[in-house]
């Protein structure tokens, strides 16, 4: 029995130390499975740019070794619960992560920690050197290292070309948008509790944004106290020789060679009496050639300007299309890149390179004729910065049509733009043939201008548009001196001088750049923010103060006008430009500004007083349907609204209607215009809800000539206008200047 016990024990020490060798063995598998995994993993390099756009199209040109990410923009600023700026410290900054952005900043840290070295590849202007600086500063990356990067253009060049040249942050470009942020806090800060005190609370000044309404304030005041003055003018219409294009017209010029201005109708009749039965015979044929030099490429402005006029887009919308261009898009049999250089720049300057790439096409599409006869320079003007290229392809071989497919309707017309200006910047002059004649009629004059195409130069491709277009004459038909002309009609004209013209989005950007207000990256944003402030509002393509903006800038001339002052803004931006070029000190400059705006705050607080500044309400035609008041405009929630100005007896309110000359193709009812809930304008019938009839398209006011109902026109500059009559069909191809 005992050794039959001997022997089970001896079979469970077998079985014991069979499993533990099982377990030492696996033991040592595991170990040096573990080994394995703690081979050294290369860590990848972290590049750190502004939009998930921009990232995935430098990510596709780096590869595998590098990490790229979006900040999503600025990840610190100046606390908005507070002015955030210790004055008494010398204006030391307090700047706080941005509370919607913790999640990237998360990101960007974990990814900064297992990286194995990090780039900062923002934007290639003070505002994208700032971000870069506070990415630093959160990163706890060495502000010293030189692992700044910037790309000019978002293509295989132009990243590889940016990756191998890395440097240092720009601390005079960092303090330059430094001081551009405190002294609009400082501004914002100090002034809008002042304007709560004297008209409501809510309101908001700003440095530049206070001198852009105080300019559409001007304008508006200047219209309404033009007074118009009388002048005349006399037009004869010609005919020499025969044809179609025989008659021409001559004007007015004066007598015995002076320059005669008609000021009234006795003047005027008393000259058309002396030309009765007069002969009109030509004195003088002046032949010509004229030059026409292209456009230079796009700056920031200009772009904005041209995309205004030709395309009817908001700077917004253009800046927007431009911004996805340059960071980068997926064109078809050319992959992900980044199809314009960088869009926010003030500077003509252009690269040797894109200038080949441009003369290549053009020899190739035109002919050599087409060349100048050497690539063209543009002169950037002398306060601009001059740290990019302008506004180019960044591969000129791409054209729009290759393009279009790949590209959003907006992008497309935003790259044609700006490729067939910059192509046609490179291109030959455009010469005329020239003609003026001078024909005299008992010892009057007249005269006429006219010009033939002889060669179209650059304007075979692109034209620049302008604010007022001139109206050029045609050609002259044939003649010479002393060809005796057939009268066909002489007529005396009134006419009375115009008032200068409201600003547009257009005329407004070129007056900021003439006059040195802000800088190319500010005009879009600029604009946006008084509009959706209430201070300045569209009529069409005209702004136009809302009287919320006048009383707000009467207001703000009254107690700092020297703060709103064009000269003064402009100065302040050339010493922005000074601290950015190392120049000035930007501790300085913010010294000086605020000793002055400091006295006028103090002052402004003692003389103000107390009693608010009420509103002039906006009368309509409209009745009160309760107590028959004239019902005027009120400003809530949700924009304007139609009240009774017996509030509170009479509460009666209802939606502003804006009735046109439309008729709906269904009912015949009044189409009216309404707005979205997204503030989207779009036309209906006045019978809803008993017609439902509604359209984005724009009532015209003409008549199908088919049925008679009531053409829309589609959106765009050459929409197609079109009848809604589901019954009829006809349509018909809209001209621009319809």
């Amino acid at each position: 029995m005992a050794d039959k016990d001997i022997n089970i024990e001896e079979k469970e020490i077998e079985k014991e130390t069979k499993k533990t060798t099982k377990k030492v063995t696996a033991k040592k598998t595991t170990t040096k499975k573990t080994t394995a995994k703690k081979k050294t993993v290369k860590k990848k390099k972290l590049v750190i740019v502004e939009s998930p756009a921009k990232a995935k199209t430098i990510k596709k040109y780096l590869g595998t070794g590098y990490e790229v990410l979006a900040s999503m923009g600025h990840v610190r600023d100046l606390p908005k619960s507070k002015l955030g700026v210790d004055i008494e410290n010398n204006f030391e900054p307090q700047y706080t992560n941005i509370r919607k952005q913790s999640a990237v900043i998360k990101e960007l840290k974990n990814a900064s920690k297992n990286s194995s070295e990090v780039f900062l590849a923002t934007d290639p202007d003070r505002e994208g050197e700032a971000i870069s600086w506070h990415l630093s500063n959160i990163l706890k990356l060495d502000e010293n290292a030189t692992n700044r990067v910037t790309f000019n253009e978002i293509t295989k060049t132009g990243v590889k070309s940016g990756m191998a040249s890395p440097r240092q942050l720009d601390m005079d470009l960092i303090n330059a948008q430094q001081t551009r942020r405190i002294l609009d806090r400082l501004v914002g800060y100090k002034l809008s509790p002042l304007l709560w005190k004297k008209i409501r609370r809510g309101l908001s000044a700003g440095r530049v944004q206070s001198v852009v309404v105080s300019l559409i304030v001007d304008r508006e005041n200047e219209i309404r106290n033009f007074i118009p003055e009388e002048y005349w003018t006399i037009d004869v219409e010609l005919k020499a020789g025969e044809g179609k294009n025989s008659v021409f017209t001559a004007k007015f010029y004066g007598k015995d060679g002076q320059k005669i201005e008609l000021k009234n109708k006795e003047e005027t009749d008393a000259i058309l009496k002396a030309l009765e039965n007069a002969s009109y015979i030509v004195d003088e044929i002046k032949l010509g050639k004229r030059k026409r030099k292209p456009a230079p490429p796009f700056i920031t402005s200009t772009l904005q300007q041209d995309a205004s006029r030709k395309l009817g887009f908001q700077s917004r919308r253009t800046m927007k299309a431009a911004q996805e261009l340059y960071e980068g898009v997926d064109v078809e049999g050319f992959g992900t890149l980044g199809l314009i250089t960088y869009m926010r720049t003030d500077s003509l300057r252009i690269s040797e390179e894109a200038k080949k790439a441009a003369s290549d096409y053009i020899l190739e599409k035109y002919g050599d004729k087409y060349l100048p006869e050497s690539p063209r320079v543009y002169k950037t003007k002398a306060n601009a910065q001059d740290g990019h290229e302008a506004i180019r392809p960044s591969t000129p071989s791409i054209t729009p049509q290759m393009a279009k497919d790949s590209l959003t309707s907006d992008q497309y017309k935003i790259y044609k733009l700006v490729w067939e200006r910059f192509i046609a910047s490179q291109m030959a002059d455009c010469v005329l043939n020239t003609v003026q004649a001078t024909i005299g009629a008992n010892g009057y004059q007249f005269k006429a201008s006219g010009y033939s195409v002889d060669f179209d130069g650059f304007t075979a491709l692109y034209e620049e548009s302008k604010d007022e277009e001139s109206k050029d004459a045609g050609m002259l038909p044939q003649m010479e001196k002393d060809d005796v002309l057939d009268l066909q009609k002489i007529a005396g004209n009134q006419h009375f001088t115009q008032p200068p013209a409201r600003y547009t989005e257009a005329s407004l950007i070129k007056t900021l750049e003439e006059n040195g207000i802000g800088r190319p990256s500010t005009y879009s944003p600029t604009i946006t923010t008084v509009i959706a402030r209430e201070y300045i509002e569209r009529d069409g393509k005209q702004l136009v103060p809302t009287t919320l903006g006048e009383v707000t800038t009467k207001l703000i001339k009254e107690h700092f006008n020297k703060f709103v002052d064009v000269d003064f803004t402009a100065n302040m931006e050339t010493d922005l430009d000074k601290i950015e070029s190392g120049e000035e000190n930007w501790k300085d400059t913010l010294k000086e500004f605020y000793a002055g705006f400091s006295k006028s705050l103090e002052e402004a607080e003692k003389n103000i007083g107390e009693e608010k500044i009420v509103l002039p309400d906006e009368v309509t035609d409209e009745v009160c349907e309760i107590c028959g008041r004239q019902m005027v405009v009120k400003v809530g929630r949700f924009g304007k609204f139609l009240a009774c100005p017996g509030y509170p007896e009479c509460k009666f309110t209802k939606k502003i209607v804006t009735k046109t000359s439309g008729e709906c193709p269904i009912c015949g009812g009044k189409i009216v215009e309404q707005k979205s809930k997204k503030g989207k304008k779009f036309f209906g019938c006045s019978n809803y809800p008993e017609c439902t009839f509604m359209t984005w398209d724009t009532p015209t006011n003409d008549k199908c000539p088919n049925c008679g109902k009531t053409l829309f026109k589609k959106a765009g500059r050459n929409g197609r206008i079109y009848c809604a009559n589901e019954q009829c069909g006809y349509e018909k191809e809209s001209k621009a200047d319809e």
